[in-house]
């Protein structure tokens, strides 16, 4: 939703925003406030920032909460905010994988929307308990499969939605880093340590942080899902007990064929994840480290290339747009734009009206399940040799 269409909420009010996690020496915690500021719907009013109380009351002090609505836990914080005639409107949970669950599940009792980061949880008992409670609940539980936000990206699903390529085929999509190239867990950096852990980070490393992103982003745009994969997970640097690379295929319940690669290990590459759909009547490319172009091709004619907020740019892609054609925009918009979509959402509820039509493309926890079954069933195959495996 543009800048100009934030404006429009009629509450009179900002919708209150709590987090879990993202204090202190955290990364992704600071992209979801920022993401959360930009267009004027959220204020941070309460949150249970670490793990460890010390930290996180010193990091609530860093944000300018009120000392009375900084927690010393997830459930603590929703009992506490359940109760409160101000509560919050929504939780963001920004924690390491393994804290996922507990949390969710404590604000899903009490009531209170979800937005989590992917992916979900750690194992498939946990996200379908999750999925189960949402609906039970009648609870709004968003994923922040980011990319689902970026403007060009929509437009690509809106294509491939009406014909534009014609029956799709064939899908490649690949999600390429660099940054674990080295064994930097050992340096002390937060990141890596967490998401080279077992414990922290599920049954899988690459697969889990980056090709869940990847998984969801050819299910997003195609419009369909992998009905089954046949993977292969390595691990290329010694002495890390989960993999840094995966390769695998993919069989698309409509009979379209892909494939999928992932790597943390691949140098020359800091985000390059790009997408590739072919039909029978043409196919479409985006990148994300060129986010604003998406390359168009119909068959038998030259490729057109769309950029944001220019010619070929369509009302979906608009409506994502906060910024004139030719100035950079992306991963934080990207982020933004669920943010949005989610305020807009929540605030229809309370305003007792349908929500804008454009804001229902916010992964819910339904895609979270597929994402933590994807993860699964990834691990599965490869350690039976590749074999095909359904999800």
């Amino acid at each position: 939703m543009s800048i100009e269409g934030s404006k429009s909420a009629g509450l009179g009010r900002r919708l209150r925003l709590g987090m879990v996690g993202g204090g202190r020496g955290a990364f992704i915690g600071a992209v979801h406030r920022i993401a959360a500021r930009l267009d004027d719907r959220w204020e941070l009013v309460a949150g249970a920032l670490s793990s460890d109380p010390e930290r996180g009351r010193a990091s609530g002090a860093d944000l300018l909460l009120r000392p009375d609505r900084i927690y010393d836990g997830a459930e603590a914080m929703a009992r506490a905010e359940r109760a409160r005639a101000d509560r919050i409107d929504a939780v963001s949970i920004v924690t390491p994988n393994d804290a996922h669950a507990a949390a969710a599940r404590a604000f899903l009792e009490a009531g209170i929307h979800v937005i989590c980061d992917k992916p979900l949880t750690t194992t498939r008992a946990e996200a379908e308990e999750l999925a189960r409670l949402a609906d039970e609940r009648g609870v709004i539980f968003a994923v922040t499969h980011n990319y689902t936000g970026y403007p060009l990206v929509r437009q690509a699903r809106a294509m491939v939605a009406s014909d534009a390529i014609g029956r799709v085929r064939v899908v490649q999509v690949e999600y390429a880093q660099e940054w674990l190239s080295t064994r930097l867990e050992e340096t002390g950096q937060k990141q890596a340590a967490w998401r080279t852990d077992p414990k922290r980070s599920g049954p899988a490393g690459a697969v889990g942080d980056i090709g869940s992103h990847a998984f969801n982003l050819a299910e997003f745009v195609v419009g369909d899902e992998v009905r089954a994969l046949a993977a292969e997970l390595h691990t290329f640097v010694d002495g890390r007990p989960l993999d840094d690379n995966a390769h695998m295929m993919l069989r698309f319940r409509g009979g379209a064929r892909g494939m999928l690669w992932c790597s943390q290990v691949a140098p020359g590459n800091e985000n390059g994840l790009r997408l590739r759909v072919y039909g029978e009547t043409g196919a479409l490319e985006w990148e994300q480290e060129t986010p604003n172009r998406l390359v168009h091709a119909p068959l038998g004619e030259p490729p057109r290339l769309i950029r944001r907020g220019g010619a070929g740019a369509n009302e979906v892609a608009a409506a994502a747009t906060r910024i004139p054609a030719g100035h950079p925009e992306g991963y934080l918009e990207g982020f933004a734009q669920l943010y949005t979509d989610i305020a807009e959402q929540i605030t229809a509820r309370i305003e007792g009206r349908p929500p804008s039509e454009l804001s229902g493309q916010v992964p819910t926890v339904h895609d979270g399940v597929r994402g933590v079954r994807f993860i699964e069933a990834a691990v599965a195959s490869s350690k039976a040799d590749a074999a095909w495996t359904e999800l």
